[in-house]
């Protein structure tokens, strides 16, 4: 069988057991719908919560950045995981002691207030359209290759696939279809990247390959890899170009983002205790680590073998992998100099070649020669790690709009089957908008997906940490503070995304801080603005407070306290 004949049976056969699955365990009430009714082992949850974290741009786009940029891309390796360890320590057992289905239910409840509710609202909503966009980007970059079809086709056939399972089968058959797409998009990833580390350096493990001697030589591979970036007029591949100030604010931003996503957050009151939160998060990060200890190395493998495979070879006689990809449109080779060789160069008056990030680990395996059934299992590999994503986030959406919309704010009578109908509307209709934005993304999908947590980093997290850590934190200071975030993040996001794209140049951003990391700026605002309207306006009621320490202090505490006194 060919490579469109492999995916098409192993992309087949994983999205059969992830819809059997979906339609098992169909949501029955909200509390299955939404938290799935709070029965989720650890380890069950632990994975799930991985397939939910590792999104289309971890599979997909992480690799991409790091095999172009090098040194420069590790920013969302150090960013993404240090992330979680701080969503484990200091979020996550606290909220599911709070014991509320999402995260606008603690901020309304903790703050005692409807319209910080519904700013919480709009704040999850912006974060996970955002976030969401980035996966049907994904979705769609997979489909254009191996289905041969457009992007806006593989777009509209991803929205498609999660509209069904998602919307049928609620947290309840999101969580367990999870479980199974990340065994998918693990195998996947690791498969792939064992070969070719034995293939290009007698390795077995990637993690050792990537800092071993290439194959029959005394050259370390990273040694040959700023030799072939040397060569073609590209930046070292082990040294960054950024300056520290704007690797700190991009990694600061993805640290606190991760911890103030709200689909991961809603992950932990999936399990039947507070202790099993802690454990959950701890179960993810080890599952995170497989794939994240392996991407440097794909990175390396991947572009290696890109530029020994196409730099001054001549275009016609090009791999056949060359000419299915250049179908999409996600590589353009432009004949400057009428020889029929391929230039790939760092000058871009001379570079004939264009390649897009996001096809990288795609195309790994066709670059390097496996057989036609990796390239087949990477695929399918990649649309877990996408739609996983994608199906957390829209039951977000969905919660926000059914339960913390209407439920809490306008609809306080609306019936517990009402509720269910609009949240799978509400579903329905985030699908539609996320497939636009995915079909007309405002850049690759990693980048889409950092704006998602410097939103969520200047919005959420100041709220959440404060509201669990501050006695004195108000509403008046919470809402103030996520408005004044989120609007200050965002458009700086827009001016230098949208408005002014010609602009979006180290000279002209603020300290130079770049869209990718004003989110931590943005953070830092949130808290300032918070604190200064606490202090000017009344302190929270007495209920507010002893809520807060319910929240914080174990139970038993003082009684232990007064015992050993």
């Amino acid at each position: 069988m060919n490579v469109q004949a492999w995916t098409f049976v192993i992309v087949g056969l994983s999205f059969a057991l992830y819809i059997a699955i979906a339609l098992w365990s169909r949501a029955k009430s909200t509390g299955e719908f939404y938290v799935a009714g709070g029965g989720v082992s650890p380890v069950a949850n632990g994975l799930a919560t991985a397939a939910d974290w590792m999104s289309a741009a971890s599979f997909l786009s992480m690799a991409g950045i790091i095999s172009f940029s090098g040194y420069d891309g590790s920013v969302y390796l150090m960013g993404w995981t240090g992330g979680y360890v701080l969503l484990a320590l200091l979020l996550a057992p606290y909220l599911r002691k709070f014991g509320k289905f999402t995260v606008p239910d603690f901020v309304g409840d903790r703050y005692a207030s409807q319209v910080a509710r519904i700013v919480a609202v709009v704040c999850a909503l912006f974060v996970s359209f955002t976030y969401v966009a980035g996966q049907m980007r994904g979705v769609g970059v997979v489909f254009s290759r191996f289905l041969e079809v457009s992007i806006d086709t593989g777009v509209m056939i991803g929205m498609g696939l999660v509209l069904f399972y998602a919307v049928l089968g609620g947290m309840k058959g999101i969580t367990y279809t999870q479980v199974a797409q990340y065994c998918v998009l693990i195998f996947a990833y690791l498969v792939p990247a064992i070969f070719i580390s034995i293939q290009m350096t007698g390795h077995a493990l990637p993690q050792t390959g990537f800092g071993a001697d290439v194959q029959g030589t005394a050259t370390p591979l990273l040694d040959r890899l700023d030799g072939l970036h040397a060569e073609l007029g590209f930046a070292a591949y082990t040294r960054g170009s950024k300056s520290m100030v704007d690797v700190f604010f991009i990694t600061a931003a993805l640290m606190v983002g991760t911890a103030g996503l709200p689909h991961i957050i809603v992950r932990f009151y999936t399990v039947p205790k507070v202790r099993d939160a802690r454990w959950s998060a701890g179960w993810a990060l080890l599952f995170i680590a497989l794939l994240y200890t392996t991407a440097p190395a794909v990175a390396a493998f991947a572009r290696t073998n890109l530029i020994e495979t196409v730099s001054g070879k001549e275009h016609a006689t090009l791999p056949e992998w060359v000419g299915k990809w250049e179908q999409t449109g996600l590589i353009r080779f432009e004949d400057r100099n009428g020889d029929g060789r391929v230039q790939y160069l760092a000058d871009p008056a001379q570079n004939e070649l264009t390649i897009d990030k996001d096809i990288m680990v795609l195309a790994n395996p066709e670059i390097a020669g496996l057989p036609d059934w990796v390239v087949g299992l990477v695929a399918a590999g990649g649309l877990a790690a996408a739609l996983s994503t994608a199906a957390g986030l829209l039951l977000v959406v969905s919660s926000a709009i059914s339960h913390d919309l209407l439920k809490r704010a306008l609809l306080p009578r609306i019936s517990e089957h009402g509720e269910l109908r609009a949240a799978r509307i509400s579903a329905a209709v985030a699908v539609v908008a996320a497939g636009y934005v995915g079909i007309h993304p405002p850049g690759y999908v990693a980048e889409v997906v950092a704006f998602a947590f410097g939103l969520a980093a200047s919005s959420f997290f100041p709220a959440l940490v404060l509201g669990i850590f501050s006695r004195r934190m108000n509403a008046a200071g919470a809402v103030s503070g996520m408005l004044a975030g989120l609007v200050f993040t965002a458009s700086y996001i827009v001016h230098f995304k949208f408005l002014s794209p010609e602009l979006n140049r180290p000279e002209h951003w603020l300290w130079g801080i770049s869209p990718e990391g004003i989110g931590t700026l943005g953070m830092c605002v949130n808290f300032a603005v918070a604190w200064c309207v606490s202090r000017v306006t009344p302190p929270p009621s007495e209920d507010v407070q002893r809520l807060i320490d319910r929240i914080r202090v174990p139970s038993g505490a003082g009684e232990a306290h007064e015992i050993s006194a």
